[in-house]
């Protein structure tokens, strides 16, 4: 390694040469100059000495601009991003990523400018998707201003799929519709059908069931006959509150199989929450005494009958004594 070091030291002390100048050498030769720091920055490198290696590249860039060689000074950068990946300083990458694809569209190279940010979010998604999210934006923008729809496209589905991974619901519905559009241009209707089914589960999660059906009425002539089945006893089912039904459609084999972001998209999305099971009031035994109507009596005598134990009442007991006073004693 010590070998690689020293050959490192000795382009940059040509490259140093390369840029003075004198009284027969007006100009520096940025040419020679960022040769030779692209090359003791692969040398340092090797030496596993990045932040040597990560200077040179970046004189190398310079002299790159100073002889407005864009497209070269954005390759330069591109090191960089590599180099911060294998230093696992992966917040640097979106600095210098934005640098490379700036470059790359003052050269006149827009898919250069889209590629590099496509790669940089590769390095970063897997830790920080939302700076990955930034990059497929950015690309996503790129490619349609050069009318790139196939390649929108696939920017475009890489978009939605972060947005939902960060369960960025709202801003993943705008995106979706946006992704169908550019598969509208490019007569992708299979593509459409699956998207349509990804929108609807983003809707659901979003806790809008009428912006689902939506959905579903619009796009659902793309879907396969399979999906339209599922999507209707999904919807269906939200419409009558059964859990269980809702369950079994977001289980579907194919929901299983959609890319991994929906898939467990569909994991998660709140169920209906069920119609409720009417219940008869309680009854509580022996909770107060019996009620006894105060007229009871009267009602009774009035309808001429008897109480329960058979007893004559007073009024026909006092008629009886009369008769036998008038009887008289015999």
């Amino acid at each position: 390694m010590g070998s690689k070091i020293e050959e490192g030291q000795e382009y940059i002390r040509q490259a140093e040469k390369s840029l003075k100048t004198g009284l027969l050498k007006w100009r520096p030769e940025y040419d020679t100059a960022a040769d030779c720091y692209t090359k003791a920055a692969t040398a340092f490198r090797i030496a596993k000495s990045y932040d040597q290696s990560k200077e040179c590249f970046l004189k190398a860039a310079d002299c790159h601009k100073n002889n407005s060689s864009w497209f070269h000074a954005a390759k330069c950068y591109e090191q960089i991003i590599l180099l911060c990946k294998e230093t696992n300083n992966l917040l640097s990458v979106e600095e210098y990523a934005g640098r490379a694809s700036h470059l790359y569209q003052q050269h006149g190279s827009p898919e250069s400018a889209a590629s590099a940010l496509d790669k940089a979010s590769k390095v970063v998604e897997q830790k920080h998707p939302e700076i990955a999210l930034r990059f497929y934006q950015r690309a996503l923008e790129i490619s349609m201003i050069e009318d790139a729809s196939r390649t929108a496209a696939e920017y475009a589905s890489k978009v939605s799929r972060i947005l939902v991974k960060l369960q960025m619901y709202d801003q993943a519905a705008d995106a979706l519709r946006r992704e169908i559009g550019l598969n509208q241009q490019t007569e992708s209707y299979g593509q459409i059908g699956r998207l349509a089914v990804a929108l609807v589960l983003v809707q659901l999660a979003r806790g809008d069931q009428v912006a689902a059906e939506k959905a579903f009425k619009e796009w659902g002539n793309c879907c396969d006959p399979q999906e339209v089945q599922t999507l209707e006893m999904l919807l269906q089912a939200y419409d009558d509150e059964d859990p269980d039904t809702a369950k079994q459609a977001l289980a579907s084999p194919f929901i299983r199989h959609m890319d991994v972001e929906y898939s467990k998209l569909a994991l998660i999305v709140p169920l209906p929450q069920g119609l409720p099971n009417a219940s008869k009031p309680a009854v509580i035994k022996n909770a107060t005494a019996s009620y006894t109507s105060p007229n009871m009596d009267v009602s009774i005598a009035s309808k001429g009958g008897s109480n329960e134990s058979g007893a004559v009442p007073d009024s026909a007991a006092t008629a009886n004594d009369e008769d036998d006073e008038e009887g008289g004693l015999c």
